[in-house]
């Protein structure tokens, strides 16, 4: 993702409304006689604590959408069936979803009473089913929804969600916006695969994550569908509607590169596209082996968003990259998309990596070597406003700290280990390690100490944890 700010809104109703709706969900569980409890309304992120849901763990989404684009906004007719495994004995449960209508909904082929509070919904299965909601069992929900899918406005105006475009519209969800075109555990640890089927007016392309499984034009209407196999977080999956240019070529490694460029942006751009095999084949000799089937880029044109992001598979870019967000985005599908966070205060772990790898290009590809751009980023003041991993609140998740200081913390380590064979060696190691998983903060600062045998608790707490910047940047404890 670029670099920008992101803001969580919750009011003192909103929690309100929240624990009654809990309360009220309890309360029916025992007089409908489903065995077993409530699954928790929110997974307690330290910055989102409503987002995602407790009590089962999504293992596929198959999201059907039949979108009707408009000038004046989009109307969209979706079906959702989420396959998931109960973590806990359920007697009901909840999926994320923000402004759509729910037509109906069933889990394993019941009716389920659907009850809605803002972007909480609860679905409560027909006893008949509640052995398939024991713990550890697998069980299918449907759900049914349409309406007019909704742009989010933080506060400071940045937009994710559905976004409207010159030509159709887009799709983005860091960190909330993948709620608002379809329900689901909308939370960066629970990761899944996907299946995604856009129906759209005929002339017009549908791209999405994943690999492309088929395009069938009916009448006047085109479906594509798009299959993910590998884990994704929510806030990674996108839709892209619009009258696109795309190439499918592959890497010298095998790898897929489809590209999807807007035809008003497509000669500016073609020479950084055109570059997505040389930086592919340069971030695996650096990170190892690329961890997905596919690769590629989405560029809309400048005015249709207001930021790139690391979309899983192929990077969203407004208007023409530069070969250096080409290599930060590109670099995510490796750290942030491969290795996801735990919770969204890990955010460092996504962009502090992303920023540390345009360092590493441009040592590598421009003679400026990664201590020259750590000097850089030390003297910006801007990058010392907090520890980068620990963010005051969730408006500051995108600010410089995170990504500047952020790659700073990963120079250190580089200067700490003084072996650069043993420090690549780590780098891809990480990468390796948690592979399709999930990784907190924690997580990365033990196994950095594990693979390099050093206690790196200075180091930590000076440029990971400590408050203001070191008189000295050279330092490895805390002045």
């Amino acid at each position: 993702m670029d670099q920008r700010t992101r803001i969580r809104r919750t009011t003192s109703a909103a929690a309100l409304l929240f624990a009654l709706t809990t309360a009220a969900t309890a309360c029916a569980a025992v007089a409908g006689g489903v065995e077993g409890k409530p699954g928790a309304a929110g997974l307690r992120d330290p910055y989102f604590p409503r987002l995602g849901n407790g009590g089962y763990d999504v293992t596929h989404y198959d999201l059907d959408l039949d979108v009707d684009v408009r000038t004046g906004g989009d109307e969209l007719r979706g079906t959702a069936t989420i396959t998931a495994r109960a973590t806990q004995d359920l007697s009901s449960f909840n999926l994320d979803l923000a402004g759509l209508d729910v037509t109906g909904a069933s889990v394993e082929g019941r009716p389920a009473a659907v009850n809605r509070a803002g972007s909480e919904l609860t679905l409560r299965p027909d006893a008949d089913v509640e052995d398939r909601l024991r713990e550890g069992r697998t069980f299918r929900t449907v759900v049914h929804y349409s309406g007019a899918p909704r742009t989010i406005t933080d506060r400071d105006e940045s937009e994710e969600g559905w976004l409207k475009t010159a030509d159709g519209s887009l799709a983005l969800g860091e960190p909330t916006g993948s709620m608002t075109w379809f329900p689901g555990n909308n939370h960066p640890s629970d990761k899944a695969s996907y299946d995604i089927t856009v129906t759209v007016p005929e002339g017009l392309t549908a791209v999405s994550n994943g690999e492309q499984v088929s395009r069938r034009t009916a009448g006047d209407r085109t479906t594509y569908h798009w299959r993910a196999t590998e884990p994704m977080a929510s806030y990674l999956a996108t839709v892209a509607i619009g009258r696109y240019t795309t190439k499918s070529s592959r890497t010298p490694e095998g790898v897929e590169v489809f590209t999807a460029v807007d035809p008003k942006v497509a000669r500016a751009s073609g020479p950084v596209v055109a570059r997505i095999p040389e930086v592919m084949t340069w971030a695996a000799g650096r990170f190892g082996p690329y961890p997905f089937a596919s690769t590629g880029a989405i560029v809309d044109r400048r005015e249709d968003s207001e930021y790139a992001l690391e979309t899983q598979n192929r990077p969203v870019f407004p208007g023409t990259p530069s070969t250096g967000l080409l290599v930060h985005e590109l670099a995510h599908q490796w750290f942030g998309n491969s290795v996801t966070p735990e919770t969204w205060q890990d955010m460092w772990l996504n962009e502090g990596f992303a920023t540390y790898a345009e360092w590493l290009w441009s040592e590598d590809h421009e003679d400026t070597p990664t201590r020259e751009s750590f000097d850089v980023a030390f003297a910006n003041d801007l990058n010392w406003a907090f520890p980068p991993a620990d963010p005051p609140s969730a408006a500051e998740l995108s600010a410089p700290p995170v990504y500047g200081r952020g790659a700073m913390v990963i120079e250190k380590l580089r200067q700490a280990v003084d072996d650069d064979k043993v420090f690549f060696a780590l780098l891809a190691g990480w990468a390796k390690e948690h592979r399709h998983g999930n990784a907190s903060t924690e997580d990365f600062t033990a196994y950095a100490e594990k693979r390099t045998g050093q206690d790196l608790g200075e180091l930590w707490d000076t440029w990971l944890y400590g408050d203001g910047r070191p008189e000295d940047p050279d330092a490895q404890v805390t002045p």
